[in-house]
């Protein structure tokens, strides 16, 4: 469609001068397909594709962690041992501005790790007086744990509220805000209201995101097969959301055979999903949302590992696989 004569917007005429060579490639399946382009962009960052462009549009993933004093923070690459991780979300200013302000909601740090801390349950040989380390304790956004000021369960209590935020179960921050933001208008105190405003739209993003992100994980976790054009079909692990491996459709007993290994350990890993945080293929779960968001009749053609038994023999009685 970019070369044809009708076709005259700016991007596509750039597009056409900067071509030196067309490569066509077939998949079995427009699923397949959508994979593969994914991949492609992954791997190539060409300079055209905006969509799905890792290093144009930064993803970034919302984590929950670093202890001893646990706290929201963004990350490119989530580091191990989080408490709970989500993501990717697209706009690091956002981003930013919306862990400031969880962070503030929940009273949680956002000071250095290198930071001591001391919980006031905390056993010392002496009887020491802790200072804080910035002003936030003292304007009461912080708990204060670098001071003494609060126990370790007290904090850990304000750690859960953050994590069923991150779980989408608790939007408690989004309209407490929203209410800061009426009060001070309705104050006439318009800068405050401003600034509250911008809290409340990156909040908003994101939550809404959450939520989107959580009832893909929640939903998708099945064997998708997919029937290709040209006959060789194909069965797609979708675990919470995210494609995490495929095989070829069994079409024969001997095929079945070699694949029931296969097929054991996909059941193994779809009975310990994940409980918190992303796997290692999350750029593939927008793509999944919005592939059976568009096809929800798909859905009903998944099946789970231990049924895959059931479902070959289903197909091959009907000369289908």
């Amino acid at each position: 469609s970019y070369f044809t004569p009708g076709n005259k917007h700016e991007k596509s005429g750039r597009l056409i001068e900067s071509t030196r060579a067309v490569q066509w490639e077939t998949q079995p399946s427009e699923f397949s397909a959508l994979l593969r382009e994914q991949q492609l962009i992954r791997r190539y960052l060409p300079r055209w594709n905006v969509q799905g462009m890792p290093n144009r549009q930064r993803p970034v993933y919302l984590c929950l962690g670093r202890a001893p004093a646990v706290y929201f923070f963004t990350a490119t690459t989530p580091p191990k041992d989080l408490i709970s991780c989500e993501g990717p979300f697209y706009g690091a200013a956002r981003m930013k501005r919306a862990v400031d302000s969880l962070n503030q909601f929940f009273k949680l740090r956002d000071c250095s790790q290198k930071t001591v801390f001391h919980f006031a349950d905390q056993l010392s040989l002496f009887s020491l007086e802790h200072r804080p380390g910035c002003l936030r304790y003292e304007t009461g956004t912080c708990l204060g744990p670098c001071a003494g000021a609060c126990s370790r369960a007290s904090y850990d209590a304000q750690v859960l509220a953050a994590q069923s935020f991150l779980d989408a179960f608790n939007d408690e921050p989004i309209t407490t805000i929203r209410d800061a933001m009426d009060a001070a208008s309705a104050n006439q105190q318009y800068e405050v209201a401003a600034r509250r405003l911008k809290d409340w739209t990156a909040l908003d993003y994101l939550y809404r995101k959450l939520v989107h992100l959580a009832e893909a994980r929640r939903a998708f976790s099945f064997v998708y097969p997919v029937h290709g054009y040209d006959g060789s079909d194909t069965w797609y692990l979708i675990r919470a959301g995210e494609v995490t491996e495929s095989i070829v459709a069994p079409k024969c007993p001997k095929s079945y055979s070699a694949a029931r290994d296969r097929l054991k350990a996909w059941d193994s890993q779809l009975q310990n999903s994940f409980d918190h945080g992303t796997g290692r293929y999350s750029h593939t779960i927008n793509l999944v949302a919005s592939w059976f968001r568009k096809n929800r009749d798909e859905l009903g053609n998944t099946f789970e590992p231990a049924k895959a038994g059931r479902v070959y023999r289903s197909l091959a009685r009907k000369g289908v696989a």
